[in-house]
């Protein structure tokens, strides 16, 4: 499964962006993790094909995640950006036994 994933980019605090992932097939699960230097990987949303989603505690209430399963096309959606979301943003997409990862977005929140 190749990820192709696009927004993303410098915004104040506050203020919203929208990333999208577009998987070359259909797969079980789509979402994002984020990165920032010296720190592991979190999660940060995922939806599964019927709908079912998880939030990482962090983003709860702020972000959402949707997806088109006729594109293949996983959205995040985040609003009331903080400093702190600051990060590299992953796209992922998974079945049971497999995980892909898409090349990182750099997502810049500016106070």
């Amino acid at each position: 499964v190749q990820l192709q994933a696009s927004g993303g980019g410098l915004v104040q605090a506050g203020g919203s962006l929208r990333l999208s992932c577009t998987a070359s097939r259909f797969i079980f699960k789509m979402g994002w993790y984020r990165q920032v230097p010296g720190k592991q990987r979190e999660l940060v949303a995922i939806i599964q094909n019927d709908g079912t989603t998880v939030y990482g505690d962090s983003v709860k209430d702020r972000f959402t995640v949707s997806r088109d399963n006729v594109k293949n096309t996983a959205y995040l959606q985040m609003g009331s950006l903080k400093p702190e979301d600051t990060a590299v943003y992953y796209c992922y997409a998974g079945g049971t036994w497999t995980a892909y990862w898409g090349q990182g977005t750099l997502v810049t929140v500016s106070s």
